[in-house]
């Protein structure tokens, strides 16, 4: 069933946002393209990496300021292509469509093709121009 006629309520609390962000990695740590790429770098710190996002998303979708990190860096040399990023993209959206609808529901999705179109210049910039980036 298509979410659009589902009755979600919007993300609006705290809670609805760790449910997005557990949700989601919970897929992204089974999924046979991503799962070994952040396995290789989150190791055993999940809870630490899933608080950090949780922050990173309650910044970004309510303006309160919790996040105070910057989200490029950690990605610049990871071994990742436009099929990872599409992959990324593509459980994100659909993790916020299977719980979630409305403004915020809407500019989380939003966010997240930004954030995934951004890092894959970049990374492709970097890729292509041999230079480092600044860590």
């Amino acid at each position: 069933m298509n979410s659009e006629y589902k009755n979600f309520t919007d993300i609006a609390t705290i809670e609805d946002i760790s449910l997005l962000v557990h949700t989601f990695y919970d897929k992204i740590r089974k999924d046979d393209l991503l799962g070994s790429v952040f396995h290789a770098v989150i190791q055993n710190n999940w809870d630490v990496h899933l608080e950090k996002m949780v922050r990173f998303w309650q910044t970004v979708l309510f303006d309160t300021h919790t996040y105070f990190g910057r989200p490029f860096p950690p990605h610049a040399n990871l071994p990742i292509e436009k099929v990872h990023f599409d992959r990324w993209l593509s459980l994100f959206t659909q993790t916020v469509d299977e719980h979630f609808s409305g403004e915020k529901a809407d500019r989380a999705k939003w966010q997240a093709e930004r954030m995934a179109e951004m890092f894959q210049s970049k990374i492709a910039y970097y890729k292509q121009s041999n230079i480092r980036p600044i860590i």
